[in-house]
């Protein structure tokens, strides 16, 4: 049981809710004050990780199923779970079901405007797999995607949708999706191959890693943006100073004649960011709210 438990948490890469659970409790804190001037409730929180690991789950799951044939086909790929042969597609099926229930459930449990956006989240986690068979915007729908957890804790505890969340939004949308082109030059062979679309395959490394800094920087000034437009203060602005800084570190120890660094870049150096930022400005929301 306990290898079966270890095979879906890898499919779902439960690592890398590193790079979206602080931003969606990120979301939470800052709309929770921003709109009632408080911190959310436990209640709240705990509704919000439910309703982040069904969608993540979900996401993963449909992921598996759709790309299967892809991934036995690519080297990088052939040892997860479906094409490996750890788990059978009706059990990744039924997992990845039970993940949107587990969705459904929590956003009904938070606010109204959650489950009126549903619709368009689980539209989103359905398209963004096969978005890669017919536009190298993929990157830019995973961004769109994965930074919906963010925009979700905001929500889920407001009610509603400001400047500022939307801000926030697609902030961690360029975030993403100059991160996810940074991981997709190490496909960049196979998509030619295949025939599938990503930046690094329609433009190559060095323009692939040109777009991801002006994305980066995009995501720079979307953080700086918000210290303009909400209650926050300088804890948070040290923050996202530190955070600038983890971006610029990322860029550096990257080029197209070396990308042995590429897994630092895109695991550790985004984690590490992502932590930063949520640290802060909890620290600067509490200290506020305090």
């Amino acid at each position: 049981m306990f290898k079966k438990i270890a095979v879906y948490l890898e499919m779902i890469k439960i690592e890398h809710t590193l790079f979206t659970l602080p931003f969606a409790f990120m979301g939470a804190l800052l709309g929770s004050v921003t709109v009632h001037g408080e911190l959310p409730t436990w209640a709240q929180i705990g509704w919000i990780v439910m309703a982040l690991f069904g969608a993540r789950s979900a996401a993963f799951g449909l992921n598996r199923i759709i790309d299967q044939v892809i991934d036995k086909k690519n080297p990088r790929t052939a040892n997860r779970a479906i094409p490996a042969g750890l788990l059978k597609t009706m059990e990744v099926l039924i997992f990845t079901i039970v993940s949107f229930i587990l969705l459904f459930w929590a956003a009904y449990e938070l606010t109204p405007l959650s489950v009126k956006l549903l619709p368009i989240a689980v539209f989103m986690l359905v398209i963004y797999s096969y978005t890669k068979r017919f536009t190298w915007l993929c990157h830019v729908v995973l961004g769109l995607t994965t930074s919906l957890a963010a925009l979700g804790g905001w929500v889920a505890v407001t009610n509603s949708v400001d400047s500022s969340a939307f801000i926030f939004y697609i902030t961690l949308s360029f975030w993403t999706a100059g991160f996810d082109i940074i991981y997709a030059i190490q496909d960049m062979e196979f998509d030619k191959k295949e025939g599938l679309y990503s930046i690094p395959a329609r433009f190559g490394i060095h323009k692939s890693l040109q777009v991801a800094r002006v994305f980066h920087v995009i995501t720079a000034i979307g953080f700086i943006t918000l210290y303009f437009t909400t209650s926050l203060n300088w804890w948070y602005f040290v923050g996202i100073i530190i955070s600038c800084g983890i971006l610029i570190y990322e860029h550096l120890i990257l080029s197209p004649k070396d990308m042995s660094k590429l897994q630092t870049a895109f695991f550790t150096m985004n984690s590490v960011l992502s932590i930063i930022v949520f640290v802060f400005t909890l620290v600067d929301l509490v200290v506020l709210t305090g």
